[in-house]
């Protein structure tokens, strides 16, 4: 690869915003893609205004409509490629994306997927999983308004391939760790598929509350109820992970949710000293992300569709195949597709009725 690398990012939202212009800053040849006219129009007229830690800097970075006008500068039949695609769309649109990108990969190119859900490999159909890297984003961030972004959570990246690939001879691998360091602090998995159940896991939960409830996830956690819900939520996803042979790897180096799943013991006990410790956890998580609001309830008030299928309907899906019942997560799909669709609102009034249907107290 060229010392410069080309890269794409595609989607210019909170977390695609962040990761441009954290790039820019760093000096390097990136080009943010955008089908939002809006967002189109306020980065070329004000640049990308970044909030972080209470300060806020403007950087000067491009964005165009498709991957056509990004790689084809003037070089006519003879394309520029991309050697990184960063794919930084709503889940409901990588695979739309990442089909769009085709003609501008070159066989060396590295297709990055930092969707939360499993979609390494949707993405790794359409491009060939040698292409692919996944990057678990442990950070958060949000766009206000058009060109403008807040991080809303510290933290950096997971990286790695999927099944037994990025050795220590993986080039694409270890340029892409050292460039989105200009991002957040990277490290590199060998077990992508465990650390993307763990994700998928907490994911369901925080990101599922915060949109059924409608608030930001620091409010919604103060909720022993609440909490309780996020604890079912990731005990079936355990649960479908174990019953697949993935081994769990701690989120952010940290958060084990081997240990977070409920018990046998956990679930007979009205209180006990395991509860309180994991109830302690799920609240000091929700004050770590306190700023974060759920991208999913973004999507319902832009009228779009919501993640919730490559969420918790990963795990109702997986668990479908495997016979196994998941009548929490399967609950929680249900009433943000009804929310989605006007049916609902997204009130605590909302979760409340949804606590009392599963009978959690």
């Amino acid at each position: 690869m060229k010392s410069q690398p080309r890269i794409l990012v595609m989607g210019a939202g909170g977390i695609g915003g962040i990761v441009t212009a954290a790039l820019v800053e760093a000096s390097h040849d990136v080009v943010a893609i955008s089908t939002n006219p809006e967002i189109r129009r306020a980065v070329a007229q004000g640049g990308m205004r970044v909030r972080d830690g209470g300060e806020e800097q403007t950087v000067a970075a491009k964005i165009v409509e498709d991957p056509a006008a990004a790689c084809d500068r003037g070089g006519g039949a003879s394309a520029i490629f991309a050697d990184f695609a960063i794919l930084a769309v709503q889940p409901p649109t990588v695979e739309e994306a990442t089909r769009s990108l085709l003609p501008y990969l070159g066989p060396k190119s590295a297709v990055v997927v930092l969707q939360n859900g499993l979609c390494e490999e949707r993405v790794a159909a359409i491009v060939g999983a040698e292409r692919v890297i996944g990057a678990i984003v442990a950070w958060g961030a949000s766009m206000p308004e058009p060109g403008c972004y807040e991080r809303t959570a510290a933290g950096g990246f997971s990286i790695g391939r999927l099944g037994d690939a990025g050795g220590e001879d993986d080039v694409p691998l270890r340029q892409l760790a050292a460039m989105l360091e200009a991002v957040g602090p990277v490290t590199v998995t060998k077990n992508l598929r465990g650390a993307r159940w763990s994700k998928l896991a907490l994911n369901s939960a925080i990101s599922s509350m915060g949109t059924i409830a409608g608030e930001k996830l620091g409010p919604v956690a103060r909720v022993r109820r609440y909490r309780r819900l996020a604890l079912e939520v990731m005990t079936e996803a355990v649960d479908i992970a174990r019953a697949l042979g993935v081994k769990l790897e701690k989120v952010s180096g940290t958060i084990d949710l081997d240990w977070v799943a409920l018990t046998a013991d956990d679930r007979a006990a009205r209180a006990s000293a395991s509860l309180a410790a994991k109830h302690a956890l799920l609240l000091a998580v929700g004050m770590r992300y306190r700023r974060m609001r759920s991208s999913m309830l973004s999507a319902i008030e832009r009228k779009r569709p919501p993640a919730i299928d490559f969420l918790n309907g990963e795990i109702v899906r997986h668990a479908a195949q495997l016979k196994i019942a998941t009548p929490v997560n399967a609950a929680v799909v249900e009433t943000v597709w009804k929310i989605a669709r006007g049916e609902e609102t997204s009130s605590r009034a909302t979760l409340d009725r949804l606590c009392d249907r599963l009978n959690i107290g």
